[in-house]
């Protein structure tokens, strides 16, 4: 058998197998970045015995949302619908992370505090968008975080991963990677600081390792995730020098406790080639010479590609988006090679149940019918 089907240890947990529900954006919050009793189900569908999943990406701060309808943990009014999820989650014998992110500059006027601009390391001009209530619009230019705010951007990460503790969750991921924040001041297409938050290597990583001091102390060892896509090029993001960038933030990431790196892999074009016409892009196994810990790859896997990077060693889990969304019982199909639900792009961001929490477990399609 696949050693995708055998146990692994995740930072503090033991898992009994490796296909990871991974962190996707459905924007079923309600107004005030509250999850609701329908999310709940959700993950509850999705969670199987001894598996390990990720919540979609929470907002640490009302300013870092960059997408209306997506959920928060800046609000102690938010606590309460997370632990319903948990509940749902650890009522079927699994693990789950939260991933906390901000934004940064992809976000929109209208969901800042009192209209505000949104930040980043640099006030550059990009061509990312947002969701608001009239839709998807361009992103409202940015201005430069001050240098006496970047502490209390790490400080709304260490309050979040508390709430997040205090909401149940087994531990949290830090999204440092699709060109939000962190991943924002990692890349020097986006980050032309010249303070100590800029230029170097060491600089341009140190919100990211601040951050991760700051959540460790919080959540503790074993129990808090990193996840990076070092040849992604979403949202505008760019580095002269990628390989020597994400080889020193791999090497920096193993000097810490983690529970895992999670890889975004380069993805796949209809035309058979990498992103960007790339064939070096960087991927998990150029990773995997830098950091000795678990990891998670993701992108675009099928139930045998996925087998053949954990049998290969690779990657020691990996998580699947797209299939999970219309496959609540995704892992059981693919231990058993049986044939997936097709998803339906049109309900992925935003909506009702429709899309949502009405797609089949196997065999349901079949008992329908009768």
């Amino acid at each position: 058998m696949s050693k995708l089907f055998s146990t692994v240890k995740v930072g503090a947990y033991e898992i009994s197998h490796r296909v990871v529900m991974a962190p996707v954006s459905r924007m079923r919050a309600a107004d005030g970045a509250i999850p609701t009793p329908l999310m709940a189900t959700y993950y509850g569908q999705r969670a199987s015995k001894g598996g390990f999943m990720l919540t979609e990406a929470a907002a640490v701060a009302m300013g870092g949302n960059g997408y209306l309808g997506s959920p928060g943990i800046y609000d102690d009014s938010q606590i309460a619908g997370w632990r319903l999820v948990t509940q749902a989650v650890h009522a079927k014998g699994a693990r789950i992370f939260m991933q906390l992110y901000h934004a940064g500059r992809q976000s929109h006027a209208e969901l800042q505090p009192d209209g505000g601009v949104p930040v980043g390391p640099s006030a550059i001009p990009h061509s990312g968008v947002a969701h608001i209530r009239g839709g998807w619009v361009p992103a409202t230019p940015n201005r430069a975080l001050e240098l006496h705010e970047i502490a209390d951007i790490v400080e709304s990460f260490r309050v979040a991963a508390q709430r997040a503790v205090e909401a149940g969750f087994d531990g949290v991921e830090l999204y440092a990677a699709n060109g939000y924040l962190f991943d924002q001041f990692l890349q020097d297409g986006s980050n032309k600081r010249t303070d100590i938050y800029g230029g170097s290597l060491e600089n341009r990583a140190r919100l990211l390792v601040e951050t991760i001091r700051a959540v460790l102390d919080v959540v503790g060892d074993g129990k808090l995730g990193v996840r990076l896509s070092p040849s992604g090029v979403f949202n505008d993001v760019s580095d002269s020098d990628p390989v020597a960038l994400f080889t020193y933030v791999a090497q920096e990431l193993a000097k810490f406790d983690l529970a895992y790196v999670h890889i975004i892999e380069p993805r796949i074009t209809g035309a058979g080639e990498t992103e960007g016409a790339n064939p070096d892009a960087i991927a998990a196994r150029h990773i995997r010479k830098h950091y000795p810990g678990t990891i998670i790859a993701a992108g675009g896997f099928t139930g045998s590609t996925a087998q053949e990077i954990v049998d290969a060693g690779d990657a020691d889990l990996v998580a699947f988006g797209r299939h999970f969304v219309a496959n609540p019982d995704l892992p059981e199909r693919l231990r058993r090679n049986l044939p997936l639900n097709a998803y339906d792009r049109e309900t992925f961001s935003g909506g009702t149940e429709v899309g949502y929490t009405d797609y089949p477990f196997y065999g349901e399609e079949t008992q329908a019918a009768a």
